[in-house]
C-alpha cells in the first residue's frame, strides 16, 4: 500500500480540451473519510537546456496567457501521443530555436504541480549543437524571441523574475552543478 493512499471512489469528467483534461474525483482518505479531488490530466511535457559551444544558454521570450505577460524559458513542449521524450525534445529544440543535435542527454523528470496535476516534464540537456540550414516551423499559435545569455545573465533574469517558471530555474541549477563538476 502506499503511504496516505487516496482510493477513488468515483471520477468524474468536467472538461476535455485540446491539451488538458479536468475531472472530479471523489475519494476515500486514510482516515476513512471522503473528499474531492480536482485532477487536471496533461499528457507530458519536455524542456531543454541547450549550451552554445561559447558556453550560452538558449532561450526563447514568449507569452504566457495564464500569466498575462511574457516570460523568457528554456524550449520545451507538449509530447504527442505515442511520440517518445526524447523525440519531442530534438523536435520542439529545432522548432523553437533552429537548431539541433546528434546528443539530447537525458537528465531527469519531475512532477510541475503535483498537488492538482499530473503532468511530468522530461528535462534534457543539448550540448555540440549546430544551426540548422531551414529552421523547423513553430506552431501555428506560438510566438517566440531566440535569446543567447550567460550563466551571469541567466542569474540576473531569474532575480528579476524575468525567467519565471520552474523548469528553467531547475534546469539552470542542474547546468550550473554541470558546469562546476565538468
Amino acid at each position: 500500500m502506499k503511504k496516505f493512499e487516496e482510493k477513488t471512489i468515483q471520477s468524474e469528467l468536467k472538461f476535455k480540451g485540446r491539451i488538458i483534461t479536468l475531472q472530479v474525483d471523489e475519494v476515500l482518505l486514510p482516515n476513512g473519510e471522503k473528499s474531492n479531488r480536482e485532477i487536471v490530466k496533461h499528457p507530458g511535457a519536455v524542456a531543454i537546456m541547450a549550451l552554445t559551444e561559447d558556453k550560452k544558454i538558449i532561450l526563447v521570450e514568449q507569452y504566457r496567457k495564464a500569466l498575462e505577460r511574457s516570460i523568457i524559458e528554456i524550449p520545451a513542449g507538449k509530447i504527442e501521443p505515442g511520440e517518445p521524450p526524447e523525440v519531442t525534445a530534438l523536435r520542439e529544440l529545432e522548432e523553437e530555436t533552429g537548431y539541433t543535435t546528434r546528443k539530447l542527454k537525458y537528465i531527469q523528470s519531475f512532477a510541475t504541480s503535483p498537488g492538482f496535476a499530473d503532468e511530468i516534464i522530461h528535462l534534457y540537456f543539448a550540448e555540440n549543437i549546430e544551426k540548422m540550414t531551414e529552421k523547423a516551423d513553430l506552431d501555428d499559435d506560438e510566438f517566440v524571441e531566440l535569446m543567447y545569455v550567460s550563466i551571469d545573465e541567466m542569474e540576473s533574469l531569474i532575480r528579476n523574475k524575468q525567467v519565471y517558471d520552474a523548469k528553467t530555474a531547475f534546469a539552470f541549477l542542474w547546468l550550473k552543478n554541470y558546469l562546476k563538476e565538468n
